[in-house]
């Protein structure tokens, strides 16, 4: 028996094995990486927007402590916008679909989800400046409100782009 054993796994692990003998069950472990991957890469940039979020909320505590109310209706529309985002991007279902789910991406669709991907880093690398600006500009009555308008403007940027990334997933608004 265990000749038997040692012949059928041989120098392959058993679950190459198993997936050797199972048409298409490779690409189903695949797809599952792949799942698994997206996953991960949207837990780092939801982080990473949270990360922006409690920046932005301490922003708002040094504008109100500088007299800055006045500004605070703008601000809480950029931090709505940065939350709305990250929980979006945390909580959406997986961006690759597993065997037999109902939503098929396809290598092109791949492509464009990983532009997507991608395009949020970029955006949470442009608000942490925007955020840079708003705070160079605390205090300077002059400057602040166009760093405030281009902050909310980025905000709202990131829920467009996720608004995007998921009309290719569903195939909605092509």
């Amino acid at each position: 028996m265990s000749d038997f054993l040692q012949n059928v796994t041989g120098a392959q692990d058993p679950l190459r094995k198993l997936v050797s003998y199972i048409p298409g069950f490779g690409g189903y472990i695949d797809r599952e990486n792949r799942r698994s991957a997206d996953k991960l890469l949207r837990d780092t940039v939801a982080r990473r927007f949270e990360t922006l979020v409690k920046r932005l909320s301490a922003l708002q505590a040094d504008l109100i402590s500088q007299g800055g109310i006045e500004f605070m209706d703008d601000m809480e529309k950029a931090a709505i916008q940065l939350r709305t985002f990250a929980d979006k991007i945390r909580n959406a279902t997986y961006g690759y679909s597993g065997f037999f789910d109902a939503v098929k991406i396809n290598e092109e669709e791949l492509a464009k989800l990983y532009a997507f991907d991608s395009a949020f880093f970029q955006l949470g690398d442009n608000i942490n400046q925007a955020l840079d600006t708003v705070e160079n500009n605390l205090g300077n009555p002059d400057g602040l409100p166009a760093a405030i308008r281009n902050l909310v403007t980025m905000a709202r940027e990131a829920t467009q782009t996720y608004d995007r990334r998921y009309e290719v997933i569903t195939g909605s608004g092509q």
